[in-house]
Formats: structure tokens, C-alpha cells, sequence
């Protein structure tokens, strides 16, 4: 399966924030932020699109929706990130 242009985005956003986390970072938690727009792309292609797994950058171990779905949980080998919006 190819990946259409909205997961090849949401990939470009997440390894972005992923890039990000450990110059943001205390005690394994990082916390990142996203344009509304982003936030929604990331988070249409990890939990509405059926994205396959391989799809994702290979650090995400797991994700899920947390804080009544506004925030976004990566959870990494070394950190626990927060993907939240800008404003």
C-alpha cells in the first residue's frame, strides 16, 4: 500500500516533532507543538486512516489521544512525548 499525500504529511510532521522532543525534554517528557492544521493531519493519519504501522517513523512505539483528545502521546524508546496545538 502507498502511502497517500496526507500520511506522507503526517509522516514529515512526526519526525519533525520527533526531531524536536530532545531539545524540549525534562525527565523523559517533551512537550511539542503543531499548527491546529498539522495537529489534525498527524492525527486523521494515526487514528482515522487505518495507517500501517510501518508507515510511522520507526521511534514511535506507541500513540494514543489523551487530555479529552487534544493532545497527542508518542511514546518513544527515550521519551514520552505531548503533541498538543498552538493556540
Amino acid at each position: 500500500m502507498d502511502p497517500t499525500l496526507h500520511q506522507k504529511q503526517a509522516r514529515n510532521h512526526l519526525n519533525k516533532v520527533l526531531n524536536y522532543a530532545p531539545m524540549v525534554a525534562e525527565d523523559g517528557r517533551a512537550t511539542v507543538h503543531l499548527t491546529p492544521e498539522d495537529w489534525h493531519v498527524v492525527a486523521d493519519a494515526l487514528f482515522k486512516m487505518d495507517t500501517p504501522k510501518e508507515m510511522l517513523p520507526d521511534q514511535i512505539n506507541e500513540f494514543r489521544l489523551t487530555r479529552e483528545n487534544s493532545t497527542i502521546e508518542l511514546t518513544t524508546g527515550e521519551y514520552v512525548i505531548d503533541v498538543e496545538m498552538i493556540g
